[in-house]
């Protein structure tokens, strides 16, 4: 009787041990699950469809205004290494604008002083130099508590971060949305680029 009980108490244990080790197996992958979910998931679209910006005559101008489009927002400077990107931009622009592109493009004098001239001159030298036909905006500040708000978004897009230098590239989609960064070295008639251009056209 003693060794029937005995046997009766260790298959209740065990069956007690069994059910403890299956309850605590589905929590923890349900746990992980649910950490694995929010280590992968995307943050929140960068949207500047509501920024305003000025153009270079000082009339207001919402990012709105280019929904439906593609759109490349660059800082730009008129003495820069990078300068001789101007010719690249402009012909992306050629190839692209029928299709529903554009380029808005910032100057700034946050690096090296490397655009110090007013927006007459700075529109004078990109027209005689490089033919540049897509729009130029009032000169901004990309860098420190005054950046302008576009470029407070924009630099939070991954990898966040402040602008490093001129000629920073951002790629937005035709609803507004940040969908690329590219940095200064990136050329604007390289494959890769050109690409990522065509998959948003």
């Amino acid at each position: 009787m003693k060794n029937k009980t005995n046997k009766m108490t260790k298959r209740i244990l065990l069956l007690a041990v069994i059910t403890l080790f299956t309850v605590t197996s589905y929590a923890c992958s349900k746990r992980t699950e649910t950490q694995n979910n929010m280590t992968t998931k995307k943050s929140d679209p960068i949207n500047v469809s509501d920024v305003k910006v000025k153009t270079m005559d000082g009339q207001e101008k919402s990012i709105s205004d280019f929904k439906g489009k593609v759109l490349l927002i660059v800082n730009v400077a008129s003495k820069c290494g990078y300068t001789p990107q101007y010719e690249g931009l402009e012909k992306i622009y050629e190839k692209y604008k029928d299709k529903g592109f554009e380029i808005l493009a910032f100057p700034c004098n946050d690096f090296g002083g490397q655009e110090p001239g007013t927006n007459e001159e700075i529109q004078s030298f990109c027209k005689s130099t490089y033919n540049v036909t897509f729009p130029l905006f009032d000169k901004v500040k990309v860098l420190g508590g005054d950046k302008a708000p576009l470029y407070s978004k924009l630099i939070a897009f991954e990898p966040s971060g402040d602008i490093s230098w001129n000629f920073e590239k951002f790629l937005i989609d035709k609803n507004g949305n940040v969908v690329g960064r590219y940095k200064s070295k990136v050329k604007p008639e390289s494959d890769e680029f050109m690409t990522a251009i065509e998959k948003q056209l």
